[in-house]
């Protein structure tokens, strides 16, 4: 498991580049106390660290006690915040905004109303150009307290404009609030369970979305946060349900969306990176792998923007989605030993981006990695880390750890380990039948392994043929989608027929779907 050290100071100067260091240095070195010296030194020391160890750091550095500790990191932490707010990023509108409403209350307070409601007038202006509705109705707040107590005759029917005004903007706000708890919800949904494992989740999750979606929301949604946030809804709810073509078209309508509001990108750059990410994983549930390569291409080239190389979130982020689709990529071509070759990057992005990333996300690569593994005819590797998802204690993506273990026990079964194999059936079953997450593909892949004891090696052909044939009855229905989506168990059983690793028979499909011409 990468680092994932929860010391807040030790994270934020791990996070900071070398000229914002040398900016630091600068700006605390103004004063000459020795506190000041004290935190300077505390910063080196936990510059020098590979990872965080408090007793090691009071040893190696006397002048600072174990009482003191405590109060330096907080100042420290500080400093370096306040040292980052001066070398301001001239495209955060959040920045802007935020200055501009200083500087209006500064004027307020020096009793110069006219220039606090110019700069008002400046900051509304920036506001809406950049759809930012919650700093919207801060100034009208302010704008409206200025009036109320002081009569500015900025111009006529002030109140009445700005009445108007107010109830757009609560309007919108409403609007947008309803529409990401929504989104927030749906995917909440996802992290802790998945897909919907069966008719129960089905229309659980049909009667909540229509439960709190608002009347007529794709009417209402004019403005780009209120569509950006019903275009995710949908998009969640598809997933969930495994509607992938639904899923499809709203990942496309939320990437679209930063077509239609360029003037947005800089400022959600990081969900124009998630949209691409959805929109990439739905062209792999769709098995498009001419758009997945297209799209990937696409976003290899914002890769180079500056938006996500001079942005350590948007550039983590922007690292996660390209290995992710790019293994993807792998999967569907068949090229299973060619995605393996990625296997020490991911690893190095991993451990250098530990702390940084979400145990959902690195639990997902470690199941892909297993993948290439399995696919590829290296069964040992695959359950290597399948294992650490598997011993992973975090409640969450229970559809993962189910897949995780099926896959582990396939593994092994493929080993010929039949002495753990037993063993491992009835620990799966159990444990999947616990989470209420068997299939009818997964009770038919049971009954298989328990009979396959019984059966000699000669007669185990004619047994996966009988499975195979059981299997594609299924491959249409939207509650056994999971399995297969999870597992390509029909690509398995035919490599076990033919006598041939799981690549070669998904690459042979490949070649089907992209016609004759293919090398």
């Amino acid at each position: 498991m990468p680092n994932r050290s929860t010391d807040a100071l030790f994270q934020l100067i791990k996070s900071l580049e070398k000229s914002e260091k040398r900016n630091f240095k600068l700006y605390v070195k103004r004063n000459s106390s020795s506190d000041t010296l004290k935190t300077i030194q505390l910063f080196d020391a936990l510059d020098k660290m590979t990872e965080y160890d408090e007793n090691q750091l009071l040893k190696k550095n006397k002048s600072i006690s174990k009482v003191q500790l405590s109060n330096i990191k907080a100042a420290l932490y500080k400093q370096v915040l306040s040292s980052l707010r001066i070398i301001k990023d001239e495209n955060n509108i959040d920045i802007q905004l935020h200055e501009l409403m200083d500087q209006s209350r500064i004027l307020f307070n020096k009793g110069l109303y006219l220039q606090s409601l110019k700069v008002l007038k400046h900051l509304k202006d920036l506001a809406k150009q950049h759809h930012q509705i919650t700093y919207l109705e801060q100034v009208l707040f302010f704008e409206k307290k200025i009036e109320t107590l002081y009569i500015t005759r900025s111009m006529r029917d002030r109140a009445d404009q700005l009445s108007q005004e107010s109830d757009e903007i609560t309007e919108a706000l409403v609007l947008v609030n309803r529409l990401s708890n929504l989104a927030l919800q749906l995917y909440s949904w996802y992290i802790q369970h998945g897909h919907a494992r069966n008719e129960k989740d089905m229309r659980s999750i049909h009667m909540f979305f229509q439960a709190h979606l608002p009347v007529d929301a794709a009417l209402r949604a004019q403005g780009f946060y209120e569509k950006l946030y019903l275009y995710q809804s949908y998009c969640w709810y598809a997933f969930i349900r495994l509607d992938f073509l639904q899923y499809y078209r709203y990942s496309q309508k939320w990437v679209d969306l930063f077509e239609q509001y360029p003037e947005m990108l800089p400022v959600e750059a990081a969900n124009y990176i998630k949209g691409m990410h959805n929109l990439m994983g739905a062209h792999f549930d769709l098995l498009n792998h001419k758009k997945l390569a297209e799209t990937i291409k696409q976003f290899e080239q914002f890769a180079r923007h500056k938006l996500v190389t001079h942005n350590d979130n948007n550039l983590i982020l922007t690292y996660q989605y390209l290995y992710t689709a790019r293994i993807n990529l792998y999967f569907l071509q068949g090229t299973f030993e060619k995605g393996l070759k990625m296997v020490p990057h991911l690893e190095d992005m991993l451990k250098e981006y530990g702390i940084y990333l979400d145990i959902h996300r690195v639990l997902v690569f470690y199941y892909k990695i297993a993948c290439l593994y399995f696919g590829s005819g290296d069964n040992e590797k695959a359950i290597d880390y399948l294992n650490r998802i598997i011993n992973q204690k975090a409640d969450l993506r229970t559809d993962l750890q189910c897949y995780a273990r099926l896959l582990h026990l396939i593994a092994h079964y493929e080993l010929g380990n039949f002495d753990l194999l037993e063993y491992l059936i009835k620990s799966v079953y159990r444990y999947m039948a616990k989470m209420e997450n068997l299939s009818k593909v997964e009770e038919e892949m049971f009954a298989f392994l328990r009979r396959s004891f019984r059966v000699g090696a000669h007669a185990l052909k004619p047994e996966f043929q009988k499975l195979l044939a059981k299997l594609k009855k299924y491959e249409g229905n939207p509650l056994e989608a999971r399995a297969f989506a999870y597992l390509d168990v029909i690509s398995w059983l035919e490599s076990k027929i033919h006598n041939v690793n799981v690549q070669d028979v998904i690459r042979e499909k490949y070649k089907h779907r992209k016609g004759p011409g293919l090398k």
